[in-house]
């Protein structure tokens, strides 16, 4: 290993069934890290542009990090990338867990997988080795059962699973992948990329060891860290993240009635609180973290089990709120069952919110449905249409699409219904109340995306030296009902930031500024892992090299600046909650993108340019920039 990572890249070409490894050059690590970054790299230089996302020539990539598997809490993410077969664009998404590390073990940084298999195929990693084995037998199972099926097939409950599942199967565009059934590759409907190979599942199982370069620097982090960050008062760990459930209904910002409204009567009854006090078994967690924020719930009634871990924030809002359901054991079937077919919760979610809508309008009748009450609140319901979703089944066909495709095919005024940015649907965050996410959702490549960038509270939080991002010039408080030149330059920097964790699969409620892990500690980090002498200001540069390739990979499959924008419903009023009446304001909108165009050296469209290609160090692709 080269310090704390292998230097090689697994590829494997199942159309010819044969693998071959790719050493890259220690600049090549350092300048993208691994993960989104590493990824858009591969994705640009190998991926042929237009290509069939769900064709042969797409290509999936599974990528770690130079620091992933260190023992650092947070350090376990890796990421997913491939054309999106949901949006027809840049698709990545990350994953916690234990899968990352054990790539790493097994002795390789990344995975790229090319072309189709005849049959149904799994790979097997291990040892600086890959096996391609039939998976026909797992073909069509629950995700439960290829979990099991594979630790009896190879003799080992330590092997870790990455897999696709019965809805990637069936093509669904927001089908997703998991490890270990309860670490999910939610958005960008990677599963189906998965699946469109005739590949089940990625297995893994090392026997090496992950060690940094200057093990006494790295030890000092996690000293630091340990002295810092205390479990007993943290309410990621002791509620999840459906904590934030109570908050924003209060502050009015909950999406309910598919972002109509933004609070929700039974919003205490679905609360992360509520979980802790009735259904939660267990706190679970990813490798080597000890903020422990994952949820593992138990409704026997129902027949849900800790073996599929839990609902985060997401989830609850998606298929509760959003839906109007304040069951909170229904919540949980429901999350169990997406988890089941492995599916995107939030686009599963905001899709039957959206069927919702087209039912209460008269768009879909109860032919449409098969007789399903599509009714707000109607929890049964709900849990339906998981399954016809997952299955493709009458108007689960329809919707298995997306809200932007579904919309196309129904007519009759659905486009208003249908809340998406570049075909994903819009996460559980309102950007009316939260007016950042105005920018984070339009400006994502991945279409519409909460984690872009911090939330609003924490620029409201600017204004003292003692402030970590203080560090990067942020010295100013701004109000979240803004979209301020101020708000731009918070957004444009901490954009690098949250870009700067997913190329080093750094987890964004253990890094600062939600977390307790400082800038200048994950810089260290960095540092002792490879041997290196990273600055901050070289970190940010990752960050901003990673949004500006993907921004090129979105502009050669056809996007421009009409597609940095807003469903319509958020330029409207929002209805209840404490910030009721409240709306974006279009022209305040539009100001704002074409000054964010100008600070990322962009052109009018929506093209970077020359002049920051070169500052970036991304010369090579100088001609992807050139009209057409």
């Amino acid at each position: 290993m080269r310090g704390s990572y292998n230097g090689k890249i697994l590829h494997v070409d199942l159309t010819q069934a044969r693998w071959w490894s790719e050493e890259l050059d220690d600049i090549i690590y350092r300048t993208f890290l691994g993960g989104s970054a590493l990824s858009s790299y591969l994705l640009l230089r190998d991926l042929k542009p237009r290509v069939d996302p769900l064709g042969p020539d797409n290509l999936l990539i599974l990528m770690t990090s130079v620091i992933n598997g260190l023992p650092l809490s947070g350090a376990s993410r890796y990421s997913a990338a491939g054309k999106s077969p949901l949006t027809g664009g840049f698709g990545v998404s990350q994953a916690g867990g234990y899968w990352g590390p054990e790539l790493k073990r097994a002795g390789f940084d990344g995975i790229v997988v090319h072309g189709r298999a005849a049959n149904p195929v799994y790979l097997f990693v291990h040892g600086d080795e890959c096996e391609i084995r039939d998976a026909s037998r797992y073909w069509g199972q629950l995700s439960g059962e290829v979990q099991d099926g594979l630790e009896g097939e190879l003799g080992d409950k330590r092997i870790r699973v990455l897999q696709t599942g019965v809805a990637g199967e069936n093509r669904v565009r927001f089908a997703a992948l998991t490890n270990q059934l309860r670490h999910f590759h939610g958005r960008a409907g990677l599963g189906a990329v998965m699946a469109s190979k005739n590949l089940k599942a990625i297995v893994v199982r090392g026997r090496g060891r992950i060690a940094a370069a200057d093990g006494d620097a790295a030890q000092e982090v996690l000293r630091w860290f340990g002295e810092n960050y205390d479990r007993d008062t943290d309410a990621l760990h002791l509620d999840g993240t459906g904590r934030v459930v109570a908050m924003l209904n209060e502050a009015g910002i909950l999406p309910t009635h598919n972002f109509r409204d933004g609070s929700f009567d039974m919003a205490d009854s679905i609360s992360g609180q509520a979980i802790s006090d009735t259904i939660l078994v267990n706190r679970g967690t990813c490798f080597a973290c000890a903020v422990a924020c994952k949820r593992e719930v138990a409704v026997p009634d129902r027949g849900v089990t800790p073996k599929y871990g839990g609902m985060e924030y997401e989830t609850i809002a998606a298929t509760g709120s959003l839906c109007d359901v304040g069951d909170l054991e229904a919540i949980a079937e429901a999350s169990e069952w997406i988890n089941r077919y492995v599916m995107d919760s939030i686009s599963t979610g905001a899709t039957i919110a959206f069927a919702m809508e087209c039912y209460e309008n008269g768009i879909l009748t109860r032919d449409d449905t098969d007789g399903i009450e599509l009714v707000w609140g109607n929890a049964d319901a709900v849990i339906q249409m998981i399954h016809k979703i997952a299955h493709r089944d009458g108007i689960g066909n329809l919707l298995a699409d997306g809200v932007k495709q579904a919309a196309s095919q129904l007519g009759g005024g659905a486009e208003r219904f249908a809340l998406h940015v570049k075909g994903q649907e819009l996460p559980m965050h309102e950007p009316r109340g939260k007016q950042g996410l105005a920018l984070a959702y339009a400006l994502s490549p991945t279409g519409a995306d909460h984690m872009e960038a911090p939330h609003d509270p924490v620029y409201e939080g600017f204004g003292n030296f003692q402030h970590e991002l203080s560090q990067l010039g942020l010295l100013e408080p701004v109000d979240r009902a803004t979209l301020s030149p101020q708000k731009v330059r918070a957004f444009f920097y901490t954009q690098m930031v949250w870009s700067l964790y997913d190329a080093v699969g750094m987890c964004d409620f253990v890094g600062t500024p939600l977390g307790a892990l400082e800038l200048n500690r994950l810089r260290d980090t960095i540092n002792a892992a490879a041997g290196w002498d990273m600055s901050v200001f070289e970190l940010m540069k990752v960050g901003e090299r990673a949004n500006t390739m993907a921004r090129l990979f979105n502009n050669r499959e056809g996007f421009t600046p009409a597609d940095d924008t807003l469903p319509s419903r958020l330029f409207e009023p929002l209805g209840s909650g404490a910030v009721a009446g409240q709306a974006l304001d279009r022209e305040e909108f539009a100001r704002a993108l074409q000054l964010y165009y100008q600070m990322a050296g962009w052109d009018e469209r929506g093209m970077p340019g020359p002049a920051k290609l070169a500052e970036l160090g991304l010369t090579w692709l100088m001609a992807e920039s050139e009209p057409t």
